[in-house]
């Protein structure tokens, strides 16, 4: 073996870590934010989260990207440790089937469907379709999914480069006495787990094992603590992701750790027990890519099944290891480390700006429902819920901007930037409630009452408000585009209400019968009250041009609004007709 071997070697083992490389984000990129919604689902039982755990591995073929994820989900609060075990377990059973895929380097026989079961024949076809994909198809998840086969092309052809590059060493002397340490079980579960560590991914260095199999050199001996290694060397990713996060989230990493170092003592214990007791005829023989994916999915199967029952002893393993000094546990407001899977993240973002939108909803809600008798806890609480928006519209939008800069798909970009659009219109909703808090403390304080007209007329408006609130939000939570397009005629109909209001206060002041204090009292309740709506409609609007790939606003209210147009009449009527005086 030359240096131009060497030279392959590298090159072959690049092009396989830039395929996996493409292949899981290309995956993670098609799953979009359903990720998030089967990872959330996890319970506190151990076998419905090993299922999924299971699932969301093999879906993005990395169970360091999954673990990363946890040890984010729990800094954040979002999920709780005992809810990671079974995801954990699952995704190391998950990871093994990138080394059932890798099998097929080692296939061999003439037959033309044999052949073409070989990587370095079906590989240019799948790189092909992939290519053509993502140059012709427009639609973002048909370029995803080519994406998805020019990265699986591109790592099939770094395994073909490592298995053309280590053909030599079948023969060569010094590469059968280097592997006699391997024998040595102890030695090879720190060789399989240093390779892991440092390329960061079991599935790549299990490729490599493949691939050296293919020399007939390795034997089961050797082979199977090199792949206990590999679980162990893997959780390094879950290390690194945890610095510099809360307690909670580090214990994420140690249940990982722990799990993998517990499952690979006991079965190093039994295995070697057994082979010293029955003596195991096929230790000194020669394994293969498939009989390495073999031995992988039994080991992480077995380690499993053995450990799932003490999913709770690993959590208080996990405690002790890390100890609690601080009863109140921190919670980041979203966890930096999800920007690494930004479809995920896009998801949360949405959950935590539809929780931003319910806690404006609230605010408007209590206000109007004390403005005319002032409530001490019922202010104190809005005063709070402000506090919460500012945090909110702070936290999400340097998020939002931040992961807007990453290569994500066109629907989460449309996610990313409807939501940059409305988080400022909900803030704003809980400015309006605040400033009618105070407006409610100065009705109650003066003891100011307006004539019966004036108080009827303002008892619909806030009504009609209280209705464009619920609709607004309740089509932003479900994202329901037809509910969002009942919000620009009930504003309309609020702004008339408005103008009639003053209009007749006008009148109430040349009369004699109101005063121009209780005027300026009353102009506060309108503005706000009309504000409100206003920051409605821009919600909804927000919502509908986004899905319509467009935010041209003005546009979009001038194309409504005219009478001709059917489904705007037909609800400005109704609404016209329920909040009249």
């Amino acid at each position: 073996m030359d240096i131009y071997h060497i030279i392959t070697l590298c090159g072959g083992l690049a092009f396989f870590l830039y395929g996996m490389n493409v292949l899981s984000s290309g995956l993670e990129k098609l799953s979009g934010g359903k990720l998030e919604g089967i990872l959330k689902k996890a319970t506190s039982h151990p076998l419905k989260a090993l299922a999924l755990g299971l699932g969301v591995t093999a879906v993005i073929q990395s169970s360091s990207a999954v673990t990363v994820m946890l040890v984010g989900l729990v800094n954040s609060g979002i999920m709780s440790l005992s809810q990671t075990v079974g995801v954990i377990m699952g995704s190391n059973i998950g990871t093994t089937m990138t080394a059932w895929i890798l099998t097929t380097i080692g296939i061999e026989g003439d037959n033309i469907f044999i052949k073409l079961l070989k990587p370095e024949n079906f590989s240019p076809i799948v790189a092909l379709i992939g290519i053509a994909m993502i140059m012709i198809s427009k639609k973002p998840s048909r370029k995803n999914i080519g994406t998805v086969f020019v990265g699986f092309a591109v790592l099939m052809y770094g395994m073909e480069l490592m298995k053309d590059a280590v053909s030599p060493l079948a023969d060569s002397p010094e590469f059968t006495n280097v592997l006699t340490f391997f024998n040595n079980p102890i030695l090879g579960v720190v060789v399989g787990a240093v390779i892991t560590a440092v390329i960061q991914s079991s599935s790549a260095s299990v490729g490599i094992l493949q691939t050296l199999s293919l020399t007939g050199s390795i034997s089961f001996g050797m082979a199977i603590p090199i792949i206990m290694g590999q679980n162990i060397g893997t959780c390094i990713s879950a290390l690194l992701s945890s610095i510099g996060t809360n307690r909670n989230a580090k214990r994420v990493s140690v249940v990982h750790v722990s799990f993998n170092i517990i499952g690979t003592a006991v079965c190093m214990i039994l295995f070697y027990g057994l082979n010293a007791i029955i003596g195991f005829d096929f230790i000194n023989q020669a394994v293969n890519p498939v009989t390495i994916a073999v031995c992988h999915t039994i080991f992480n199967v077995f380690t499993t099944v053995i450990l799932l029952p003490f999913s709770k002893q690993l959590v208080k393993i996990a405690e002790l290891v890390i100890k609690n000094k601080d009863k109140n546990e921190v919670y980041e407001f979203i966890d930096e480390r999800l920007v690494n899977t930004p479809s995920f993240a896009i998801s949360e973002c949405k959950n935590l700006t539809v929780k931003m939108a319910k806690i404006a909803k609230k605010s408007i809600i209590s206000v109007l429902s004390i403005l005319w008798k002032y409530d001490d806890s019922v202010a104190e609480a809005i005063n709070k819920s402000e506090d919460s928006l500012d945090l909110y519209e702070d936290k999400l939008g340097t998020f939002l901007v931040k992961i807007s800069s990453k290569d994500i798909t066109e629907k989460d970009s449309k996610k990313a930037a409807m939501m940059l659009h409305t988080i400022g219109d909900f803030e704003r909703i809980g400015d309006h409630s605040l400033n009618l808090v105070k407006t409610s403390k100065e009705i109650t304080e003066k003891n100011i009452s307006f004539s019966k007209q004036a108080q009827t007329q303002l008892d619909i408006a806030i009504k009609a408000v209280s209705e464009i609130v619920n609709i607004t939000i309740d089509a932003f939570a479900k994202d329901d585009l037809e509910l969002a397009k009942s919000v620009e005629p009930l504003e309309q109909v609020i702004d008339g209400l408005t103008a009639q209001i003053k209009a007749g206060h006008i009148e109430r002041l040349q009369a004699g019968d109101c005063t121009i204090e209780m005027g300026f009292v009353l102009s506060d309740i309108l503005n706000n009250i009309e504000r409100v709506s206003d920051h409605c409609s821009n919600i909804a609007v927000a919502m509908i041009e986004t899905a319509a790939n467009s935010f041209d606003t003005h546009k979009y209210l001038n194309s409504i609004k005219i009478m001709d147009n059917k489904e705007f009449k037909e609800k400005f009527d109704e609404f016209s007709a329920k909040y009249s005086f």
